[in-house]
């Protein structure tokens, strides 16, 4: 990287200086920043010129002074050079270092990223999920392991993050790791809050990422149908383990709450609304938003049935809820009871509520939005998913006002 570099000695005046000799400095300036260090020799001012920072005269201690300086200014253009040439980051700082042997620990990617990894999972718990600290984990995997395919190397340091390494390490999760588009693009972003680290310490002064404009794809979201949610509903399941699911996954779809979320509700987030019904008021786990949900009939039915039950009154939890893992798997086997033909998963829930139960019964985005926890209108935008049977109902008023050969 190319620096300009300006190289003066100077002499320092002492505190309470008042007459005689002084010490000499050197003074180190790189792109207008400056840092100094003391060359161990001190001169007479009447005998020093200030703008060649040099001694006057032809006196023997005269010569063998400049003599002096001019290795050591020798020296540091030498280390100025040998650093250029390694693609060192180079600072008035990190150019005094190394003139006077102080060598800075090499800041790496890996070790950046491990020491980011370490301070977030000390905080797993309080201000991240155990599931965000793993797609760090597992980003930090794909980038070694991209280090050694591109560059047989198992570590690099932070200023060889550049336009090129970003393209080449998408190339690699895409062709090599067989990536889809958006997970390769999240690992992307995620590699992205290490970089901003690196700039924000003043490591990297080339933001890789301006000119980088990965984008995602939109995403097929699954969502029930009313007559499928209506068939879960109705299902009669003597088996308990299989009801338990059924009903907590109903009440997500009544809700919109997502599974981590539902996992966590307290019976004291149960209040009355302004509107004098029973309303959820929780935070969301993942974006520690307000979510403010007035409950459906179908879903204060469902809370009321296990009001008894011993884990609820045990831990004063809303409702039973078992691991998502098992919650999945259980899912499974009640959407073939139910005749449920798509891969049934928790979060479809979610898209439930927010497609079938709200978006297409005439709720306002702008209301669902609220209700979901979300903090821009246009993650919502996302599950604004228009089914087919609301094309086909506003089409048939259309059809009504058409005559032939006529518009009413």
């Amino acid at each position: 990287m190319r620096t300009n570099v300006n190289l003066l000695f100077y002499l320092k005046k002492p505190k309470n200086y008042k007459t005689g000799i002084m010490p000499i400095y050197l003074r180190f300036t790189v792109d207008g920043q400056r840092s100094e260090v003391a060359t161990g020799r001190e001169y007479d001012p009447a005998r020093w010129n200030s703008k060649s920072g040099r001694s006057i005269g032809t006196k023997e201690d005269t010569r063998a002074l400049n003599n002096y300086l001019d290795t050591l200014q020798a020296r540091a253009l030498e280390y100025h050079r040998l650093m250029t040439i390694h693609d060192e980051m180079i600072t008035a700082e990190s150019l005094r270092n190394r003139f006077t042997g102080k060598v800075e620990k090499a800041r790496t990617i890996v070790t950046v990223f491990e020491d980011h990894n370490q301070k977030m999972k000390s905080l797993v718990g309080q201000e991240f999920e155990k599931s965000t600290l793993q797609r760090y984990v597992t980003c930090l995997m794909h980038v070694k392991d991209f280090m050694e395919w591109q560059f047989n190397i198992s570590d690099l340091p932070i200023i060889k993050i550049n336009f090129a390494f970003l393209n080449d390490f998408e190339y690699y999760l895409r062709s090599v790791r067989k990536c889809g588009n958006n997970s390769a693009i999240k690992y992307i972003k995620n590699f992205g809050k290490i970089v901003r680290i690196c700039i924000g310490n003043g490591w990297l002064t080339v933001d890789p990422y301006i000119n980088y404009k990965p984008k995602t794809q939109n995403v097929h979201r699954v969502a029930l149908t009313k007559e499928e949610v209506n068939a879960l509903a109705e299902k009669q399941i003597t088996i308990e383990r299989l009801k338990l699911v059924k009903d907590i996954f109903l009440f997500s779809c009544y809700t919109g709450l997502a599974y981590v979320d539902v996992r966590k509700l307290k019976r004291s987030e149960i209040i009355k609304g302004i509107d004098g019904e029973n309303w959820i008021y929780t935070n969301r786990q993942k974006t520690d938003t307000l979510s403010r949900i007035p409950l459906l009939p179908p879903a204060l039915a469902i809370i009321q049935a296990y009001q008894e039950h011993p884990q609820c009154l045990a831990d004063d939890f809303l409702l039973p809820v078992m691991s998502n893992q098992k919650m999945n798997a259980y899912l499974k086997e009640i959407s073939g009871l139910c005749g449920i033909t798509k891969n049934l998963t928790f979060h479809i829930a979610r898209h439930t509520f927010a497609t079938t139960v709200t978006l297409n019964n005439g709720v306002p985005i702008e209301s669902v939005a609220k209700m979901m926890g979300h903090t821009s209108i246009k993650t919502t935008q996302i599950y604004a998913k228009v089914m087919d049977h609301k094309i086909s109902s506003d089409m048939q008023r259309l059809r009504e006002k058409f005559t032939v050969g006529q518009f009413q």
